[in-house]
């Protein structure tokens, strides 16, 4: 399938930054939001990451003026029909993926590609809420997805071959680097990463070291470039407990029981660097 035309289903952090980096590499992309001022701040924010590619001369202006007149905000989920690969950008909970996919299986033809950009949810349950299970594939990026070259290609249970070819070339196209993952809860990078962020958040807790300590420990002494408890807050704290709750939920194990302290940090609105506060203050 030659994808010329890419859906993208929310234009918050990760929404944004898949359209952008799609319409920088020359996809038409439409934009979906719930609301005028999500997309508002989506665009803006593509507006600002594109000017600073310019300023780093990543890019040239007339680039960035090609990229952004590429991509179509607008709030109606039927202009997703014209495209022949969707990725949802949506909030980590299944209830909400489960009700878009089962919208993007009535809208968009047959032969669209529905792509999750799920960091934890299972893609063959997400599949199973479609009539085209083969079409359906995990296509995970990784945050700031200008930056980041990783993108995890999560096969379901029906996903077919001609699916996941597509969806690895599209992710060349955009200059990533696809690694394909076997559906499983937290998927690799996750399975392996968010244990050692809630770690860090026990020692925290414990007051084992303070969180400055604990992140110096790992950019001196393991080459990290940002510590656990950083990367967690520009993660977003919210986003590290979804994910722990499917880890723990599925997987059943205690090592991967959330730290008491994060649920209290997300339940006083401390969600990271996108709220102002998490392990550390933000302007």
């Amino acid at each position: 399938m030659n994808i010329q035309t890419i859906g993208v289903v929310g234009a918050g952090t990760m929404g944004n930054g898949i359209a952008h980096v799609s319409a920088r590499s020359g996809l038409k992309v439409i934009l979906v939001e719930v609301e005028q001022r999500f997309l508002d701040r989506g665009m803006a924010t593509i507006t600002k990451n594109l000017a600073r590619e310019v300023e780093k001369s990543k890019i040239t202006a007339a680039e960035r003026d090609a990229a952004l007149a590429r991509i179509h905000p607008t709030l109606s989920r039927d202009e997703l029909a014209s495209c022949q690969l969707v990725v949802e950008a949506a909030s980590e909970r299944f209830e909400i993926k489960q009700q878009l996919f089962q919208a993007l299986d009535q809208i968009c033809p047959a032969e669209t590609i529905l792509a999750s950009n799920t960091s934890s949810i299972s893609i063959t349950r997400l599949a199973g809420q479609t009539k085209r299970p083969d079409r359906v594939i995990g296509m995970h990026f990784f945050n700031p997805v200008p930056m980041m070259k990783l993108v995890e290609v999560i096969r379901g249970l029906a996903t077919s071959d001609a699916t996941y070819e597509a969806v690895k070339a599209t992710a060349e196209k955009l200059g990533k680097t696809p690694v394909l993952v076997n559906d499983a809860p937290g998927f690799a990078a996750n399975r392996v990463l968010v244990p050692m962020l809630n770690e860090a958040m026990f020692a925290v807790m414990e007051g084992v070291a303070t969180p400055e300590a604990i992140d110096e420990c790992f950019k001196l002494g393991m080459a990290h470039p940002m510590g656990p408890l950083t990367l967690a807050d520009f993660v977003g704290l919210d986003v590290c407990l979804d994910i722990m709750h499917v880890l723990h939920s599925q997987l059943g194990e205690d090592k991967y029981r959330p730290c008491p302290l994060l649920i209290r940090m997300v339940e006083a609105g401390w969600l990271g660097k996108k709220s102002g506060r998490g392990f550390y203050k933000y302007e």
